[in-house]
């Protein structure tokens, strides 16, 4: 028996969920939005540096290019209309010797050909000019990269969907769907209730179950849906402050951006994240680690001593290929993928995600019409 009815159920309120929850509610649809958590963002989008991203490094015309560049310019306009705090602070992307220099030339050309704005190539005096502390030989100067206050953002987001007429059903958490004329039937136990939700539209937003949550769905078959794998990210604080007004990373390497060091909308420091592939998640973060740490950093600012570092937090990154020589893009499956009508299932919303969250949202919106 159907106990309530609705046009779209989201499954998912990290920042992506909320965005498509706040997108389909102010065009009109009857939105429902399900989280096994007792609040928002509570695992992927609140655990991460809280970057802008400018949109430099993915391979161009790939989801991640398109929708982080878009989004970033989404997410300023949004964050200024709605008295959210950013900070466009600007990044340098630093070489710190000549194999590195050599390799900068390659990410300057990706990030102009996905029209990241104002992107320059700039030597040793210029870096030493905006950042005299900062040891590199040349660097990419990207000063559309900023930060955000996530949580602020996502509090944001959740205010417009219920104000337009989403229900957020927090502690709720998703069982199994069935495929009906209808759409979907969705049985969810919403703290210790079990309840059927009947929808038009099953959107899965849930981040690293996004997986199960396709398992459990009658009618999709299990080799349309990706394998799952976590990257543990660690971060790191330091009992100094850093003498840098930028963000600073380092050539990317090994599947990820480097142990860079990012501002917060405050004004805090932190360095991270790294990347160790798990099984199970894990929010512990090994003071062992500050060695590793120490030895990244101090390449670009020397003057850090490694009893200044501070285990900070970790964070869990969804990923469909077991180690970083995949490039991993947004992943969108619909029916042409698994067979059913009116189910949108997204893998692999890693980072940029959080920039990617308003232009994600509107690309969902176009899908569904």
């Amino acid at each position: 028996m159907v106990d309530a009815k609705t046009d779209r159920l989201i499954i998912g309120a990290g920042a992506v969920g909320l965005a498509i929850a706040r997108q389909l509610a102010m065009a009109g649809d009857q939105v429902v939005l399900i989280e096994s958590n007792s609040s928002f963002g509570m695992e992927t989008s609140s655990r991460n540096s809280e970057v802008i991203h400018a949109g430099i490094y993915y391979p161009a015309n790939s989801h991640k290019a398109r929708l982080c560049v878009k989004g970033a310019h989404m997410m300023y306009a949004y964050c200024a209309a709605r008295g959210v705090k950013t900070n466009q602070l600007g990044k340098l992307i630093v070489a710190t010797d000549h194999e590195q220099e050599a390799r900068l030339d390659t990410i300057l050309k990706a990030g102009k050909a996905n029209d990241v704005p104002d992107l320059t190539l700039i030597g040793k005096d210029q870096v030493h000019a905006l950042e005299p502390d900062l040891r590199a030989v040349a660097a990419i100067h990207s000063p559309f990269t900023g930060v955000v206050d996530s949580h602020n953002y996502m509090a944001a987001l959740e205010a417009d969907a219920e104000n337009h007429g989403a229900i957020i059903a927090y502690q709720s958490r998703f069982i199994d769907a069935e495929k009906h004329s209808y759409g979907y039937h969705v049985r969810i136990n919403s703290q210790g209730e079990e309840i059927i939700f009947a929808c038009q539209t099953l959107i899965n937003a849930a981040g690293h179950g996004a997986h199960l949550v396709s398992h459990a769905i009658s009618g999709i078959a299990a080799d349309t849906t990706p394998p799952h794998y976590m990257a543990k990210g660690q971060y790191f604080t330091t009992t100094r402050k850093p003498p840098f007004q930028h963000l600073i990373y380092p050539v990317p390497s090994g599947g990820g951006l480097g142990i860079h060091l990012t501002l917060d909308c405050s004004g805090g420091a932190r360095f991270g994240p790294d990347i160790n592939w798990v099984d199970q998640p894990s929010y512990d973060v090994d003071p062992a680690y500050a060695d590793q740490f120490h030895q990244s950093i101090s390449t670009y600012w020397p003057a850090l001593k490694r009893d200044e570092l501070v285990p900070a937090w970790a964070g869990l990154r969804p990923k469909i290929w077991p180690d970083g020589s995949h490039f991993q893009d947004f992943t969108f499956h619909d029916a042409s993928i698994h067979g059913c009508e009116g189910y949108l299932a997204l893998y692999a919303i890693d980072s940029p995600g959080l920039t990617s969250s308003l232009a994600i949202a509107e690309y969902v919106a176009e899908r569904l019409i």
